[in-house]
């Protein structure tokens, strides 16, 4: 974590004690402002334990939070089931299974049309 005001420039000469500065990158919003996070690449890499010693240090008048970079370990994403999605139409839905069998109380065509609800008798 960086100051907001801070140049690639001065993040560079904060780290030049470590060793040799390969790249900074100032992260930016998308409206262009810094998020207070840099990336600082090193040529050597007994240069990143060198680095991390400057942790809780003074940058800009702000105390910066120094670590190193984390590698992506494969096989550890965590998995986000499939969102039903309208546009997508009906091909990723379950296939059609038939609902189980129960003996209508009515015989064969004789289903009424029209049931009317049973009226509510307290007494």
């Amino acid at each position: 974590m960086v100051d907001y005001g801070c140049t690639p420039e001065e993040v560079q000469q904060h780290f030049q004690s470590c060793g040799t500065v390969n790249r900074v990158t100032i992260l930016a919003d998308k409206f262009g402002q810094p998020k207070g996070f840099a990336y600082v690449e090193f040529l050597e890499t007994e240069a990143v334990q060198e680095a991390l010693q400057l942790n809780e240090s003074e940058l800009h008048g702000r105390q910066i939070k120094v670590a190193a970079k984390r590698t992506n370990v494969p096989g550890m994403k965590q998995f986000h089931p499939r969102r039903f999605n309208p546009y997508m139409g009906y091909s990723m839905r379950r296939p059609y299974m038939p609902p189980p069998y129960f003996p209508s109380p009515y015989p064969y065509g004789k289903t009424p049309r029209y049931r009317r609800p049973m009226r509510y008798r307290p007494f």
